[in-house]
Order: C-alpha cells, then sequence, then structure tokens
C-alpha cells in the first residue's frame, strides 16, 4: 500500500530532471538556429542550477506553510510554464527566461520530493522509497536522451523545441496525480491534525502498531506529551498556534544559533551534496555528445546514440542502490560509488589524453576505451552518490528543521552543479578534456574521505532517532539551543486538554 502511495511523488522529479538530458542534445541544434556561442550555450546550459536556487531555498518555508503535497503541483506548475517558455522562445532572451522559469521548478521539485517520501515512508522501507526519485529521474534522463535522437532529424529550427515542448507534458499529469496522494503525517502533526496524520500513517505503516508507534514518536519529537489530541484534535490545533510549526525561527536553529548536533548534521549535508556535484556528473551528463565527440564520434547520429547508451546506464544501476539501501545500508555503497568514480574518472581522463597525443583516425581503440570509462563513471554514481546525498540529507534534521535543512543541501547541491556545468567548455578549453576529468578525480577522492570520517550509518533508524547519531539528544525539540521551550510547550498542551 505504501508503495503506491508514492508512485507519483517518485515520478514527480523525473519529468522536471529530464531538462538536463533534453539541453544535452538540443544545444546542438540551437547553437544553429539562434546563432548563439559556445559560452552563451555554457551559460543557458548551467544556469538553470542558479535560478533553481530561489524555488528550493523558498521550497523549504513553502512546505511548511502550505504542506508537502501542494507543494509539489505548484512545483509542477512551474515547470510546465517555463518548459513552454523555452519551446516557444523566439530568441536568446525568452530563452534565459524560460530557463529562470523552469529553474524554479526544479528547485522546488528537487527539495520536496525526497522529503515527502521520506515522511511518509516506514522505516523498513525508507531506503528503497526514497531512492525511488532518482530511478525515475534517470528515467527522465534517459528519456531526454531519446527525445533528443528522435527529433534530431527535424529541421533546425523545430528541433530543439519539439524537445522542449514535449517536456512541458508529464508535469500536467503528475499534479493530477499528486492531488489524489495524502499529506506527509509529520506536517499533519506540526499542524495538530493527530487525527488526520494516524489515518494517514494507517495507509502507509506496515501494521497498526507501527502506525500507533511513528505517531508517538512524532509527536516526541515535536513535544506534544502522551495521550494529547488522541481524543480531540481541535485542542492541539489550538495548542500549537505561534510555536514555530511554520517554519518560524528555523534560518536562526540552522545557521546562526545551532546546537552541536545539528551544526554536524548541517555539515554532513552540505558535504554530502557538495560532492555529488563537483565530482562532475552533470558536466558528463550534460555535455557527452561533446566528450564523445572528442573521443572519436564525429556524427550527431553516433554521439547522440552513444549517449543514449549513457541515459541508459545510468538508469539500470540506480536499481542496485535501490534494492540495496536497507539491505547493507548507506555507508558502503556510498563509498563503493565515490571509489568506481575516482577510478573511472581517472582511467577516461587517460584515455582522453593518448587521444590528445594520437595522430586523427588512429585513435578508435582508445574511443571505446573512453565511451566504457563514461559508462563505469555514471554507473558507479548512480549506486551511491546519486541516490543517497537525497536519501541521507532527508533522514537526518530533526523534524522541525527538516524542511529548510533540506533546502539548504539542495541550494547547495544546485550551487555546485551550475558551477561546474558553466565552467565546462571554459575549463576544457584551458586545461583539456583530460585535465578536466583528472581535476573530477581528485574531488571525488576528496569526498571518499569525507564520507568515511564525517557520515555515520542511518540505516534502520527511525526519523526521530537519527539526531542521536550525531550527537543529539532524538527527544522533543532538541534541535533548539534553549530547551526551556520544551516544558513550556508540554504545560501549555496538559493545561489545554485538562
Amino acid at each position: 500500500m505504501h508503495t503506491e502511495l508514492k508512485c507519483d511523488a517518485i515520478h514527480h522529479s523525473q519529468a522536471l530532471i529530464a531538462d538536463v538530458s533534453v539541453m544535452s542534445g538540443a544545444q546542438l541544434f540551437m547553437k544553429q538556429d539562434l546563432k548563439i556561442t559556445d559560452t552563451q550555450i555554457e551559460i543557458l546550459a548551467g544556469i538553470i542550477n542558479i535560478y533553481s536556487l530561489v524555488g528550493s531555498l523558498a521550497a523549504g518555508r513553502t512546505s511548511d506553510w502550505i504542506g508537502r503535497r501542494y507543494t509539489m503541483v505548484l512545483a509542477a506548475a512551474i515547470f510546465f510554464a517555463g518548459a513552454l517558455i523555452m519551446g516557444l522562445a523566439p530568441s536568446y532572451a525568452v530563452l534565459m527566461l524560460g530557463r529562470f522559469v523552469a529553474g524554479v521548478g526544479v528547485g522546488y521539485a528537487l527539495m520536496i520530493a525526497p522529503v515527502y517520501t521520506a515522511e511518509v515512508a516506514p522505516t523498513s522501507a525508507r531506503g528503497l522509497l526514497t531512492s525511488f526519485p532518482e530511478v525515475f529521474i534517470n528515467t527522465g534522463v534517459l528519456l531526454g536522451y531519446v527525445s533528443n535522437y528522435a527529433f534530431h532529424g527535424l529541421p533546425v529550427h523545430l528541433s530543439w523545441r519539439v524537445m522542449f515542448l514535449v517536456g512541458a507534458v508529464p508535469p500536467v499529469f503528475l499534479a493530477l496525480g499528486v492531488l489524489a496522494m495524502p499529506e506527509s503525517p509529520r506536517w499533519l502533526v506540526m499542524q495538530g491534525r493527530i487525527g488526520d496524520a494516524r489515518r494517514v500513517l494507517s495507509k502507509t505503516s506496515d501494521s497498526p502498531a507501527e502506525a500507533e508507534e511513528r505517531l508517538a514518536d512524532i509527536k516526541k519529537a515535536i513535544g506534544i506529551p502522551e495521550g494529547v489530541g488522541d481524543n480531540n484534535d481541535d485542542v492541539v490545533v489550538v495548542a500549537l498556534k505561534n510555536k514555530g510549526t511554520h517554519g518560524e525561527g528555523v534560518w536562526r536553529d540552522l545557521l546562526l544559533r545551532p546546537t552541536p548536533p545539528v551544526r554536524r548534521i548541517l555539515i554532513a549535508c552540505l558535504g554530502l551534496q557538495f560532492f555529488q556535484q563537483a565530482s562532475g556528473i552533470d558536466s558528463v551528463v550534460l555535455y557527452s555528445p561533446r566528450v564523445f565527440q572528442k573521443a572519436g564520434l564525429q556524427s550527431d547520429n553516433n554521439s547522440l546514440g552513444a549517449t543514449m547508451a549513457v541515459g541508459a546506464c545510468k538508469t539500470l544501476f540506480i536499481l542496485v542502490a535501490t534494492f540495496f539501501l536497507d539491505r547493507v545500508g548507506r555507508r558502503p555503497l556510498l563509498l563503493t560509488s565515490a571509489g568506481g568514480m575516482v577510478v573511472s574518472l581517472v582511467t577516461l581522463a587517460s584515455a582522453l589524453h593518448a587521444i590528445d597525443r594520437q595522430p586523427a583516425g588512429q585513435a578508435t581503440p582508445l574511443a571505446g576505451v573512453s565511451i566504457a570509462a563514461v559508462l563505469a563513471f555514471v554507473a558507479s554514481f548512480s549506486i551511491g552518490m546519486g541516490p543517497i546525498a537525497w536519501v541521507y540529507s532527508s533522514e537526518i534534521f530533526p523534524l522541525r528543521l527538516r524542511a529548510q535543512g533540506c533546502a539548504l543541501g539542495t541550494a547547495m547541491n544546485r550551487i555546485t552543479s551550475g558551477a561546474i556545468t558553466m565552467s565546462f567548455i571554459s575549463l576544457y578549453k584551458a586545461i583539456t578534456f583530460a585535465g578536466s576529468f583528472y581535476v573530477y578525480a581528485g574531488i571525488a577522492a576528496a569526498g571518499w574521505v569525507f564520507m568515511f570520517f564525517f557520515l555515520p550509518e542511518t540505516r534502520g533508524r527511525s526519523l526521530e532517532d537519527t539526531e542521536k547519531l550525531f550527537g543529539g539528544g532524538g527527544g522533543q525539540d532538541s534541535s533548539r539551543e534553549d530547551e526551556g521551550d520544551a516544558p513550556k510547550k508540554s504545560t501549555e498542551l496538559t493545561s489545554s486538554q485538562q
């Protein structure tokens, strides 16, 4: 039952992030049609990540205010508008406007999808279900590559527009599907809607006993005494007014006066999101046709065909993480993933370096090595770094800080991705393709060290319990520096109940 309830949430990110792969092929024809330079393409491709900051930072407060479910609907509507603007853009300036609108939608989706799924999923399947957005993101990337290949034969002025317009269709169905899903039980409890939360938990838990246990843990984390709200939900609604249930004071407790456990959690989240992107995955996904052309696949047909293989490999190997997250844990998959990325990046860089030294037409075997290295890189990314960065970030924050904490992690992810994708063309022109991938390999190696020393295992822990791994108490309002608020809330609730 709980798997069915999340199908639309995990498809939600798919349609929005497929834009990255669409852009990888569309840029080849956009450049010819609009007569724009490589620098303009570089900015256009990467700027969506910077624009997505608006959505990711706003999504935390928005989802605390209107709920996780309606925030996903909003994300789909915004991206739909952006896709239409991009597909119909008559000029570079209007295309940039479309990238901005779509970027806001991407930011909303990246932040809210894993948070919603983690909050609805039972502990036994949280890793599986929270990693599913990455499965469908990669399916969307693959479909984007297929779209590029399918429409590349159209006239230049139509091909790239159709690629973008096709992306405007899925958000319509996703928005309608999301409306049929339940709201996050943790958000419902934060609003004092205990009865509604109990009904959702009864549908998304493995047993009635587990549903009651999860509800008790959520109430304890928020600071609602045992027994309060069991018979009179309205009392809890009144008692929780003005208690920070809409995200008030969260930025202060995250950034200005974080407790030591919250500070360690924030470092873990931001560091993991940084290394996920700084290792160059978006450069490979976005510019793979150029990489393959450098390796010797000169025609658009061949390079786009090889790029489809990248999408297929990335999608296939994400299933490894999906089905092993709750069996072997987060750390083993993360460390294996980062290690594989280092090896494949070094191999790719070495092959491209050797190709640079070969006369034209004599590098065919090395082209095969380069393609294999790219496939190994995206496979390594998909078994760990890709999905687990989102799973882990959505697990470790205390409930009151989760939405905005994940928003900060998403912001770090998008800033890093934007910096990487907006600099890749300039970087490889300055230090060659090989030099660029050697740099990414060094960053991935640093990421392995960071994860080894700073990220504890969260497998099998409830969301209300993971804070203990970072030195927190895991109890009510332990994210606050001033513990005096908790007893005050408990007293008020008890007296309100009497």
